[in-house]
């Protein structure tokens, strides 16, 4: 049996700085590395967590006019935080579109979702 390691997960955007922006302030993510390959007009820029184990790789495209198209198919990615409660009115304080706190049943871990620039969400979970 092969062992396989999750290394990264990627979404287009927009705008990208605005998104880069957000990750490292909504999500603390760190820029891990950045690929710009001008002769093909896109640019990929990579972000990770303190751990390094998981990158989140955005891809920009010079030429892109109209927002991406999410789907029904997509749902999100998620993390998680040591005080949910704090990270939720850190969030709300600083302006995200953010959704109410949840859990799926009593005594379960609570979670909201947040909302990036271009219409991702990630679930944010208690520890």
């Amino acid at each position: 049996m092969q062992n396989y390691d999750f290394v990264h997960s990627c979404i287009r955007v927009m705008d990208l700085e605005k998104s880069v922006d957000f990750y490292k302030d909504a999500l603390n993510l760190e820029e891990s590395r950045r690929r710009d390959f001008p002769e093909d007009k896109f640019t990929l820029v990579y972000l990770t967590d303190q751990k390094g184990n998981f990158e989140l790789e955005l891809t920009y495209n010079y030429d892109r006019e109209e927002p991406y198209t999410i789907g029904n198919g997509y749902s999100h990615i998620a993390v998680k935080v040591d005080d949910l409660e704090k990270s939720y009115q850190r969030h709300k304080e600083a302006g995200y579109e953010v959704g109410n706190l949840k859990s799926l049943s009593e005594g379960s871990s609570g979670y909201y979702f947040i909302t990036d620039p271009d219409g991702y969400r990630t679930e944010v979970i208690a520890k």
